[in-house]
């Protein structure tokens, strides 16, 4: 029987964006140095490669990184003090760039209510470094986080997807002791499915983002949340 459903966030219940980083970055370019517009540009690439660095690093040692972190390095690295002068700032102009982009899959409200009228519990499990204000504020907006009894965003935790601790963490938080009574979906093989599995859970690809693939067979695939629905049904 199946107990509970956890789900990835990005490209499973929001849909993918493939944004440029730099363009996120700007505002912070910006704001670091008003007076000298012909910085702008350089100080925007450098910022981007700060993070893509820190996300590279991640999928190697799967350890987790915050905001925090990534200014910090920031300003040890342009020798610019932007973790005590402009975090606030820099934080609140970060996530107004993202949120004309962000948007939640039409069909994930209707089906996570359907997934609790079938009395299962749900989580969201994401690897992200921003703070997990950030998240809330777009799960509250759509409407999403009343449906969802636990959220854990790596950025509170010590590793990252594929780690299997992670996993077993939102288990015991949903209070499944068999990690083979929950589900697991996601769109990212290497993250979500391997992580999945090794962790014990059924793994459910979401297919649909331009993710890199990985060696691994999901327990199923589906192109739609609704999908979803007859898959757990079928493992009842």
């Amino acid at each position: 029987m199946i107990e509970a459903v956890v789900f990835d966030w990005g490209g499973t219940l929001s849909v993918w964006v493939d944004t440029d980083l730099a363009e996120m970055w700007r505002l912070v370019a910006r704001h670091l140095a008003p007076h000298e517009p012909h910085r702008e540009d350089e100080l925007c690439a450098r910022l981007a490669a700060i993070e893509e660095r820190a996300w590279a690093r991640s999928s190697v040692d799967q350890r987790s990184f915050t905001l925090h972190q990534v200014l910090t390095e920031a300003s040890e690295e342009l020798g610019l003090d932007v973790e005590a002068a402009v975090y606030e700032e820099a934080s609140a102009h970060y996530l107004d760039a993202w949120t004309r982009h962000i948007t939640h899959d039409p069909d994930a409200v209707g089906v996570l209510g359907d997934l609790r009228r079938r009395g299962l519990a749900i989580g969201l499990l994401s690897n992200t470094h921003w703070p997990p204000d950030y998240h809330e504020h777009f799960l509250e907006r759509d409407g999403l986080a009343p449906l969802i009894d636990v959220r854990l965003y790596t950025s509170e935790l010590e590793r990252t997807k594929p780690h299997p601790s992670v996993f077993r963490l939102a288990l015991d938080r949903l209070g499944v002791e068999d990690p083979a009574r929950a589900i697991f979906v996601g769109d990212r093989p290497l993250d979500d499915i391997v992580g999945a599995k090794a962790a014990g859970l059924r793994a459910v690809l979401r297919k649909g983002s331009t993710v890199p693939l990985a060696d691994v067979e999901p327990d199923a695939v589906i192109s739609s949340l609704p999908e979803l629905l007859t898959l757990v049904d079928a493992w009842r």
